[in-house]
């Protein structure tokens, strides 16, 4: 594999003006792949577990805050699971400087122990009705653990892949990502619904809800075997090379790492920082709408107002079919991001949710299966765009020696002010004013923020990251690309 030197990047500022064979990263295909599919099956894992509970959230709500009327229970599920986006900045703030100072495998290996080993503590956490208080107490520990887990995980993950990935597969490579969030989804998803389907309610009540979460115990093993056996990124082993080269100057150096690559962060980083902040807003609204809120809308809002009483199994089973539809297009929307660019594809789906949030919305109303699976469906390939460009958008705003930090940070903030609390700000909206149309509004306000972030954000598209070497997939395309900048 080749490296860079310190002088290819001294000509138009790209990384690609005057190489040589040596100022190449030439990235091993098997090693490529290997890695992507790492850190994609470690994702499915991760999100399995962070979405089961938005699936059960009801039940969740009648285990844990008895004695209150629906809408009280389920606000305070929705505000348990609010809870944990509360600590992802924090995490966020841990974990990402973390990684680009001891690499980007090990942090990742790190989070996924934490995150099985919270999602399982739920599984084994006794009722309200056997320990009283304590329940929703411990409930909140898990759900924390879970949060400070998670603001790690997925800047990280994002990290990994963009820097594994050569500059002309980066939007395809970094889709696959999402690919593994959706399996993770329809994983839970499947289960919660063969639960419903196939227990009593009292059993569901009683132990069954336990279930899903119980199996995060093994899915965190397997996912935490393929995370270890990951190799640093290239760009990663690069700055490690160099740093191992000024050995002498390394102690020195160390002690003020952190406080300078905060102050990198926040000082010189910020519009970039914004920009993430504003583009991440867009994807989580749309993605916990969908996923977090939607079941209950149609399960328990739309029927208080007169539509018709969806059950949670078929509502659930118009979620699945809608994400296996995403599964299907994800892949595509990222290569589409490679040969078209970044910016047309994601302001595509910007004009999406300001044109299409109502006609979507006004199918869900209708409250029968056919028009809401079309209205969920215009919004799930609305999120495709986002899910499918973005993971290697983000990256590709920072610098490699603080990449995964500024990602980390921006992208928890603006998760866990926008995104983590759509489900929670949702249910009290239609149930304080009685407006259905609340979701539609919401999302299109988000599409405005993320078109006026995206206008001010550099085109990445088959470039190099900042501050890494161009990379390639085979020693025929460098020699390529060193003629065509000759």
């Amino acid at each position: 594999m080749f490296r860079m030197t310190e002088s290819a990047n001294s000509g138009r500022g790209d990384g690609s003006a005057g190489l040589s064979l040596d100022d190449i990263t030439v990235v091993d295909p098997g090693t490529m792949k290997r890695a992507v599919a790492a850190a994609a099956i470690g994702n499915v894992t991760e999100w399995f577990d962070f979405g089961v509970y938005a699936y059960i959230a009801t039940t969740i709500g009648k285990v844990f805050y008895p004695g209150s009327n629906a809408t009280v229970q389920m606000l305070a599920a929705f505000g348990t699971f609010a809870a944990a986006f509360v600590v992802r900045p924090l995490g966020g703030l841990f974990f990402g400087p973390l990684g680009d100072r001891i690499g980007r495998t090990r942090v990742l290996a790190v989070t996924m122990i934490m995150m099985a080993i919270g999602t399982f503590c739920i599984g084994v956490i006794p009722g309200y009705g056997s320990i009283g208080i304590a329940a929703p107490v411990f409930l909140l520990l898990a759900r924390l653990v879970q949060g400070f887990s998670t603001g790690g995980e997925y800047g990280g993950a994002m990290t990994f892949i963009a820097e594994y990935a050569p500059d002309r597969r980066r939007g395809f490579l970094g889709s696959w990502l999402e690919f593994g969030t959706l399996t993770g989804y329809v994983m839970g998803a499947g289960i919660v619904t063969i639960l419903s389907a196939t227990l009593s309610a009292q059993e569901l009540l009683s132990w069954g809800w336990r279930i899903p979460f119980l199996i995060a115990g093994p899915l965190g093993i397997v996912g935490l075997y393929l995370r270890i056996k990951l190799e640093e990124t290239p760009a990663f082993a690069r700055l490690t090379e160099a740093a191992e080269r000024a050995h002498a100057e390394r102690a020195q150096a160390e002690r003020s790492a952190t406080a300078e690559e905060f102050r990198a962060i926040f000082l010189r980083q910020w519009p970039a920082l914004l920009q993430c902040v504003g583009l991440v807003l867009v994807w989580n609204v749309t993605n916990y709408m969908l996923t977090s809120y939607m079941p209950t809308y149609l399960s328990t809002e739309l029927p208080a107002r007169g539509g018709r009483a969806m059950g949670d199994t078929e509502s659930y089973l118009l979620q699945i079919a809608v994400m296996l539809v995403m599964m299907a297009a994800v892949t595509f929307v990222g290569r589409a991001s490679d040969r078209f660019g970044r910016k047309p594809v994601v302001m595509i789906g910007c004009v999406a949710l300001v044109v299409l949030s109502i006609p979507s919305l006004l199918l869900i109303e209708n409250s029968h299966t056919v028009p809401v699976f079309f209205g969920l469906l215009i919004m799930g390939l609305t999120l495709v765009i986002f899910s499918g460009s973005l993971p290697s958008t983000l990256p590709a705003l920072f610098p490699t020696h603080i990449r995964q930090g500024s990602l980390s940070i921006a992208f928890n903030i603006s998760v866990s002010l926008f995104g983590g609390t759509v489900a929670t700000v949702m249910t009290a909206l239609v149930s304080g004013t009685g407006e259905l149309n609340w979701p539609a509004y919401y999302l299109m306000i988000a599409g405005v923020i993320g078109a006026v972030s995206l206008w001010f954000t550099r085109e990445s598209a088959n470039r190099p990251l900042a501050g890494s070497a161009p990379a390639v997939e085979s020693i025929e395309d460098a020699r390529e690309l060193v003629n065509a900048t000759r």
